[in-house]
């Protein structure tokens, strides 16, 4: 008798048949918690299998959910051109800012990045900080920009599936884009003052975290939240335009829309639209950064304004829109396209 003949039947325990093999061919008796997949043992084997299970309900979850398949295309898409175009946008917040000293240090030890060409800009952060200081403030730019955009595509993405059939007009698109960055201009408030501030070379945080403590403690919520007002007057029409001008563009290249040429055509469509929105809204920018690095020198939005003007004239408004434009064009394009190649990917269209 074989010791195939001798396997208990009803499913016993693999350590039977274990015994049994090992014995019918002489070898020494092995530990029966060795199972016969390559002798991994078979706790690792549950956890695998655990594993494997985990993910494929959450990859079920993911692909029953279009709304959570928007959130996670926007949040991947933010990510990528964050991460592209950082450094353009901390030399635009180091333009806006004019003052050389650092607040809490001494007057030896003061930033003058902010003063100059935007290549003296580029070069001098480069000489102090080395090349990785071009990528400062990355940490409060993903916390924003990863729940930020995501939230963005997916409140654009209910509301173009819920409240229109069919392809936005003009105006639509201008009220679609601008609520969607309302809402997560407003949800991302703190996150966005803290990232100016570690931008800017004033204020010498040591992170995210002690950032957020040191202004709550020193400011409250009012430090928090400073600056709102000229976020969303920049933000908010800055996408509704934005989704304006790329949808009306989209429909000129409707053609290559079907073929390979789809991801050049939406970026070559994101790059006019974000010429177009950054020029109409820069000022509001310039407004917004000054607020949030001096908030106890403005007690308003008229305050701030008539500042700038007095100090710079017109052209004050229009500080830092060469990297700004440049950024925002570049970051907003990237998104749109990465979005929507994922969105094709995934099944959303």
């Amino acid at each position: 008798m074989s010791w195939v003949d001798s396997v208990p039947s009803g499913g016993e325990d693999i350590a039977s048949v274990w015994k049994l093999w090992s014995a019918s061919r002489g070898d020494e008796e092995l530990d029966p918690q060795l199972s016969l997949e390559g002798l991994t043992p078979k706790k690792e084997l549950d956890t695998d299998q655990t594993s494997t299970e985990n993910r494929s309900a959450i990859m079920e979850i993911v692909s029953n959910n279009p709304i959570l398949k928007s959130f996670l295309a926007g949040s991947l898409s933010g990510t990528c051109s964050t991460v592209m175009f950082q450094p353009l946008d901390l030399v635009k917040t180091r333009l806006q800012n004019p003052s050389p000293v650092a607040i809490g240090t001494a007057a030896s030890g003061a930033s003058t990045y902010s003063t100059g060409s935007m290549i003296s800009i580029v070069g001098r952060i480069v000489q102090k900080e080395h090349i990785f200081g071009l990528w400062k403030g990355m940490t409060p730019s993903l916390t924003r920009c990863i729940p930020g955009v995501g939230l963005y595509f997916m409140s654009v993405d209910v509301m173009k599936s819920h409240l229109i059939s069919n392809e936005p007009s003009p105006l639509q698109a201008v009220a679609i884009g601008m609520s969607a960055r309302t809402l997560s201009g407003v949800c991302l408030i703190p996150v966005t003052v803290i990232k100016t501030r570690y931008e800017s070379g004033v204020y010498n945080y040591t992170g995210v975290i002690n950032a957020f403590r040191i202004i709550y403690r020193t400011e409250g919520l009012r430090g928090l939240s400073c600056g709102l007002l000229p976020t969303l007057v920049r933000d908010a029409p800055f996408s509704g335009l934005y989704l304006m001008f790329y949808t009306q563009t989209k429909k000129l290249t409707t053609d290559w829309q079907k073929s390979s040429l789809s991801a050049p055509a939406n970026f070559c469509c994101g790059i006019v639209a974000g010429i177009m929105a950054s020029i109409v809204t820069q000022p509001a920018d310039v407004l917004k950064t000054k607020m949030q690095l001096f908030p106890q020198k403005f007690d308003g939005m008229h305050s701030v304004v008539l500042y700038v003007y007095q100090k710079y004239g017109i052209k004050g408004y229009f500080k830092g829109l060469v990297p700004r434009m440049l950024r925002r064009t570049l970051m907003a394009a990237m998104a749109w396209t990465v979005y929507e190649q994922l969105t094709r990917s995934i099944g959303l269209k």
